[in-house]
């Protein structure tokens, strides 16, 4: 079992910048990869960015391409997200997850994780 629990969430203006951390326990992060999703209100869940085991490989949504940072210390098991240049769009609650073995596709990740936190709200003012 693995326990995630999201933090760093909160309200803040169009423009600022958030970042949100997820806290591993139960298992070594190092062995999975990890991704971020959200969740507006009325909206399905959608992928945010990913992050391969080694740190290395990553993937943003276009949405956030440009504005969000994806990373991870595995010697901490920690997973942040760097989010910069909010926008009111980004309003969500916002999940890590994290899975042994991903989807072949992105568009598959919200069907194929093995953990998710509870969440963490960001809620961007305009």
């Amino acid at each position: 079992q693995v326990q995630l629990v999201e933090s760093g969430g909160g309200l803040v203006q169009a423009g600022d910048s958030l970042r949100l951390s997820c806290a591993a326990s139960g298992r070594p992060l190092r062995t999975f990869d990890m991704v971020w999703f959200r969740q507006a209100p009325g909206k399905e869940r959608e992928f945010v960015a990913v992050i391969r085991k080694n740190g290395i490989g990553t993937y943003m949504a276009e949405s956030v391409q440009g504005r969000f940072t994806i990373s991870r210390d595995n010697t901490k098991n920690m997973g942040y997200l760097q989010m910069d240049s909010l926008m009111p769009q980004d309003t969500a609650v916002y999940y890590c997850a994290v899975a042994l073995l991903l989807p072949g596709y992105w568009r598959e990740y919200v069907y194929g994780m093995d953990y998710w936190g509870k969440g963490t709200l960001v809620n961007v003012s305009s």
